[in-house]
């Protein structure tokens, strides 16, 4: 499909493992030279290369992917900041707090934590390495709970979002392929409204609409001459697009569809019974974070970085930390309720799935789908549960954002 996928799987793995096992194995420590030299300053405090090595062990353990050099390194680099974070907010942990975070984190291991630093011990790693582990984690959680618990609070809309109810229809999905025509002032909204009318009299086959795509679509599936290679249920298309879907045979061409800064055509290309019933999607969740620049290119760089830090709608919290307010907003609505122009490409999207074809005002209009509401069994889930979840989310977001501030403002050196 041509839209823009997150990959990031290898960054969440990475992560991933610098929280299992930081305290796994002395053994890979160098043998020559000094191992307690410094080879970075973060805020003139030290890391040293025994402390790299033993990250790399680590790492190495577990198959991480990357340059285990730079991967470690810059883990490390995190730690400190977190380290500094946790001092400078004036947060202290008292010896059984830290105990007993020790007796969680081995419990993870099926170990009590006598056994478990046995264990550790065996391969030469010391009881303060998991103290210090630990109470860098606690502090860190402790910070990022004080400085933005109150702005993470879930309301009951936002719990009613995630319990929102679905209805139940026919299995009706269409294959589709799309001309996205500019039309972000006047002038190119009343030349492409003239072109639409002109492409739609003079398509008469599948491979003239991929060559009109070709030529004259602004939407990333143009390279794929239109063809936006996702099966979507009808219930998820727009009202207005639905209703001419149904009265279209295949290879027939839809009226132009106009909203916001683009006008639409698009092109049957096949339209089947799934044989079951599927859940109809009556609420859409998703999130809108403003871009300034339009579609120039700083905007689509700045689109691009923010991209690869984003692995689901609740890290744009983190990302708009230090932004106007404004510039982040998430709704959920009923798919007949959301504006078409933004609705059509919610419809090519899958979960944590982006666009950024669309513009609003000045603003490229980063587009993020959260997710399509299911279909709920009779026993509803507790809403306790998932307003916790929520807000756990919410705060780890937050939390990401804000080492990314300190990480920005942080003096890192080298020896």
């Amino acid at each position: 499909m041509n839209r823009m996928v997150l990959a990031s799987g290898a960054r969440l793995a990475a992560w991933a493992l610098a929280g299992i096992l930081l305290v796994a194995g002395g053994q890979g420590i160098a043998q020559s030279g000094n191992p307690f030299a410094p080879i970075a300053f973060v805020n003139d405090r030290a890391i040293t290369a025994y402390e790299l090595e033993q990250r790399k062990t680590v790492l190495r353990l577990f198959r991480a992917p990357g340059n285990l050099d730079d991967v470690a390194l810059e883990q490390l680099i995190d730690d400190r900041l977190r380290q500094d974070a946790t001092v400078a907010t004036g947060i202290s942990l008292a010896p059984e707090e830290i105990r007993e975070g020790m007796a969680e984190f081995a419990g993870r291991t099926n170990m009590d934590l006598d056994t478990f630093l046995s264990a550790l011990a065996a391969q030469g790693v010391s009881e303060e390495t998991l103290r210090d582990f630990v109470k860098a984690g606690l502090g860190w959680r402790k910070v990022v709970q004080a400085r933005f618990a109150p702005r993470a609070q879930v309301t009951d809309a936002e719990v009613d979002r995630a319990l929102a109810l679905t209805g139940r229809s026919g299995g009706a999905v269409v294959q589709l392929a799309e001309i996205m025509l500019p039309a972000r002032n006047g002038a190119e909204q009343q030349s492409s409204e003239a072109l639409a009318q002109e492409l739609r009299g003079s398509i008469n086959s599948t491979a003239d609409f991929a060559a009109a795509a070709r030529r004259y679509s602004v939407a990333p599936s143009k390279d794929n001459g239109g063809r936006t290679g996702r099966s979507t249920p009808l219930s998820e298309l727009p009202p207005a697009l639905r209703s001419q879907i149904l009265t279209l045979a295949p290879g027939d061409v839809s009226e132009p569809i106009s909203g916001g800064t683009v006008i639409a055509l698009f092109q049957l290309l096949s339209l089947s019974e799934t044989g079951f019933k599927e859940a109809e999607t009556v609420s859409i969740d998703y999130a809108e974070y403003l871009i300034p620049g339009g579609q120039g290119e700083a905007a689509r760089k700045e689109a691009g970085r923010v991209l690869a830090k984003v692995d689901s709608c609740d890290d744009l919290y983190g990302i708009n930390l230090k932004q106007a307010p404004e510039r982040l907003a998430r709704h959920t609505r009923p798919v007949q309720e959301i504006p078409q122009s933004v609705a059509v490409e919610l419809a090519k999207l899958d979960e944590g799935e982006v666009s950024t074809l669309l513009t609003r005002g000045d603003n490229m209009l980063f587009l993020m789908l959260c997710s399509r509401a299911p279909a709920l069994g009779e026993e509803a889930p507790n809403r306790d549960a998932i307003r916790r979840s929520l807000f756990s989310k919410r705060v780890a977001a937050y939390g990401d954002g804000y080492l990314a501030q300190l990480r920005a403002d942080a003096i890192i050196r080298y020896p």
